[in-house]
């Protein structure tokens, strides 16, 4: 209910309606806001008047420059215009919803100062569509009020009233629980059980909700709604031009003496009727907008999983990531650490070498001094030689290279970390970048999937949220015994009829879209069953406009004298079949045709005439076979009112027989038939026939087909001494069968045996 109460506030106040009144434009006011939103105009300005001066747009005129006009609208009276000549002066309010209010205008200027004012007109601007309306002489009394609207209002400010209480309570009354009608008390469940004890004659009265006792005492006769031109009568007729109520003396004076006038009763039903199928419709609308809000909801939680989902493996694979650098940061300082021991090491070396050498050729320095202070000429010369030769070769040493580091204290090492940091400043989500993701699953339409006879027809759609391109959809079927899937259709309709299926027989369906980005997963997988056994009834859509047809097209007859053919709504192109037409009417001794048929048979002359029927014509006595024309096998028997005429079409031998009241009348009657066939019949007007189906074949045929296989298992193993006999007429019986409709196929892209 509290959906509804948008609907109940005026658009001016924003407050609950209060005496409202219905605009012609069909939008309600209170009486009191229409009042305050008045705009009084100088007659001489009317919309009429400036329409023919072409005087300027005001201000305000952008609120009806593109409505149509209301002078059409049922000879209300009242009329629309493009806006005033002169914009008001006075400031405008605004309402609770943005709607414009104008304020009562200024008193006027003594009549000493002032010229007398002109004839002026009163114009009221809609304020949720925004037409403009001239009023009457009537003012705001020419608009109806609205007292359902008003009834409505009521009932819905007691349903948000406080909770009842009971009324028997002594001292604080409790919350009622039941409400008598018969007694109209409120009662608690205490007070119930103590005062209205369930036996004697209370027991018949009947206990309700609180709430539905509240709402049946509402209910009370409303006050009938009386004229708005003639206050004292009420409203009994309904004028469809003018789409409204009027009474009798609105007649009399001949206001709507043109205009098409229903009983106010029977327009009542009529209009609550529609708005009841209007409002199925928008209740179908409303309940897609429910499960699409609980979809919607389903989605913020999914959403919401699957952003922890997500984000958790973001931060997984960010710290991925991080590890691998880091295990890499490791590296790199091990190879850091390695150099740096390597130069320490050779530095050292170089210190130690050069150390040893320096304090050698230092103390062959203080050796030669101390051997240049002696004074011995001979002692001198004995070793000057080696020592100066020694001096010479230290001198060598420290020339070679000796004194130049053996290694830089710059670090030969660096780091490339351009393509890493443009690596991680291109790391993106690519699945963000796909332009045309693949397909959801598609959802089979249940309501609209069936099976008829051997035939199957399955609808689907695409989700309500899903926004990709789709350009076709694959149905797969099984075989019928839960075997592999096949597809049997391709292309873009969204519903697909699959005949030619096994009778009695159990499928699976499901189907799946696709475009250029791939395959969407499957449907869920939808459960067929087709028919036990195949059944007609009679086409009206293809016989003859002479055949009359009764009982659910099960039965049919003829207005002409002349033989009309009528055909079964159902094919047949393999497998085994029999049905029975029963006579249930036959005068005057005429010779109807039974048999089967081509769907383009000619339907003005009997069965057989052409090639395009195989059929048997009887009478009283006696019956003929008859194809393209030709007569033959004449064979004594006929039939009366109440006999049945079986016809057995075997396309698994290729043979059609009959019978008369489960006889075989004849031979077998055709050979050789390839095709489709449906069932015909060609009758007059002394004739009627009914078709039964559901029928079991003829024993006599089973006992034949029995006969038959037995001498030819024997036949074909004379000399086995325990020979197995087949009986493939059982097989036939149940083997798969094709049928196929009579109506039109839409023409699609087919796979297989599909329309």
């Amino acid at each position: 209910m509290e959906e509804m109460e948008e609907e109940l506030k005026c658009p001016v106040c924003g407050s609950f309606y209060r005496e409202p009144i219905i605009l012609p434009c069909s939008h309600n006011l209170c009486q009191a806001c229409a009042r305050n939103i008045l705009v009084q105009t100088p007659e001489t300005e009317s919309p009429q008047s400036r329409r023919a001066s072409g005087s300027a747009v005001s201000d305000y005129d952008y609120l009806d420059l593109d409505k149509m006009s209301l002078y059409s609208e049922a000879d209300s009276g009242y009329g629309s215009y493009g806006g005033f000549a002169s914009a008001p002066t006075t400031p405008c309010q605004k309402s609770p919803n943005g709607v414009r209010v104008f304020p009562p205008t200024a008193p006027p200027p003594p009549a000493a100062l002032a010229p007398p004012p002109p004839p002026r007109n009163a114009c009221l601007t809609c304020p949720q569509c925004h037409r403009s309306l001239v009023l009457d002489e009537r003012g705001l009394r020419g608009f109806p009020r609205n007292r359902l609207l008003e009834g409505v209002i009521d009932r819905y400010q007691q349903g948000r009233a406080a909770a009842l209480r009971c009324q028997l309570c002594e001292k604080a009354p409790k919350e009622a629980a039941v409400m008598c009608e018969q007694c109209d008390v409120f009662y608690c469940d205490p007070c119930r059980l103590r005062c209205h004890p369930p036996r004697g004659p209370l027991a018949k009265h009947r206990l309700v909700p609180p709430a539905q006792g509240r709402v049946s005492r509402r209910l009370s006769p409303r006050k009938i709604s009386t004229c708005t031109d003639h206050e004292l009568e009420n409203h009994s007729m309904y004028c469809v031009q003018c789409k409204s109520p009027v009474c009798y003396q609105c007649l009399e004076e001949g206001k709507h003496s043109s205009h098409e006038v229903k009983a106010l009763g029977a327009m009542w039903k009529l209009h609550k009727s529609q708005l009841s199928q209007a409002l199925n419709g928008l209740s179908d609308r409303a309940k897609e907008a429910k499960e699409f809000l609980v979809q919607l909801r389903n989605m913020v939680q999914q959403i919401q999983e699957n952003s922890v989902e997500f984000e958790a493996c973001l931060v997984a694979q960010c710290d991925a990531l991080i590890d691998a650098l880091n295990r890499r940061k490791a590296q790199l300082l091990s190879r850091v650490n390695k150099e740096h021991e390597h130069k320490l090491k050779v530095v050292r070396d170089q210190i130690s070498h050069c150390t040893v050498k320096l304090r050698q050729t230092t103390g062959l320095m203080e050796y030669c001094l101390e051997v240049i202070k002696e004074n011995d000429p001979s002692g001198f010369l004995q070793i000057s030689d080696a020592l100066i030769r020694r001096v010479h070769l230290t001198e060598d040493q420290w020339g070679k290279g000796t004194l130049t580091p053996r290694m830089t204290t710059d670090f030969d090492l660096n780091l490339d970390n351009a393509p890493l940091l443009q690596s991680i400043h291109q790391l993106d989500f690519v699945q963000m970048k796909v332009s045309s993701p693949v397909p959801a699953p598609p959802i089979l339409q249940l309501e609209e999937c069936c099976t008829h006879n051997n035939s199957a027809t399955l609808s689907w759609k695409q989700p309500p949220l899903s926004t990709v391109q789709v350009e076709g959809y694959i149905l797969e079927l099984d075989d019928g015994n839960g075997g592999q899937f096949r597809e049997v259709y391709v292309g873009k309709e969204t519903m697909c009829t699959v005949d030619g299926l096994h009778f009695n027989s159990t499928y699976s369906a499901r189907v799946k879209a696709f475009n250029k980005s791939g395959v969407s997963p499957y449907s869920k997988t939808l459960v067929l069953q087709t028919s036990e056994v195949a059944w007609f009834s009679f086409d009206p859509a293809s016989a003859h406009a002479d055949i009359i047809f009764s009982n659910d097209n099960l039965t049919v007859t003829c207005n002409s004298y002349d033989d009309r053919v009528v055909l079964g709504k159902t094919g047949f192109s393999k497998g085994l079949h029999y049905w029975e037409l029963s006579i249930d009417r036959y005068d005057n001794h005429p010779d109807p045709a039974f048999g089967v048929a081509r769907i383009d048979v000619l339907k003005d002359a009997m069965l057989g005439k052409d090639d395009k029927a195989w059929a048997m014509y009887v009478d009283n006595n006696r019956s003929w076979f008859m194809h393209n024309n030709s007569h033959t096998n004449r064979t004594e028997g006929g039939i009366t009112k109440g006999a049945t005429v079986g016809v057995l079409l075997d396309l698994t031998r290729r043979t059609l027989t009959f019978s008369i009241n489960e006889d075989q009348q004849g031979p077998v009657a055709f050979e050789n038939l390839e095709g489709l066939f449906f069932p015909a019949v060609s009758l007059n007007r002394n004739v009627q026939v009914c078709a039964l189906w559901w029928l079991p074949g003829p024993i006599w045929y089973f006992h034949l087909l029995f006969f038959f296989s037995l001498i030819t298992s024997l036949l074909s193993s004379p000399h086995t001494e325990s020979s197995t006999v087949t009986e493939p007429w059982l097989w036939h019986i149940h083997s798969t069968t094709a049928c196929t409709s009579s109506t039109a196929h839409v023409p699609r892209h087919i796979l297989g045996h599909v329309r």
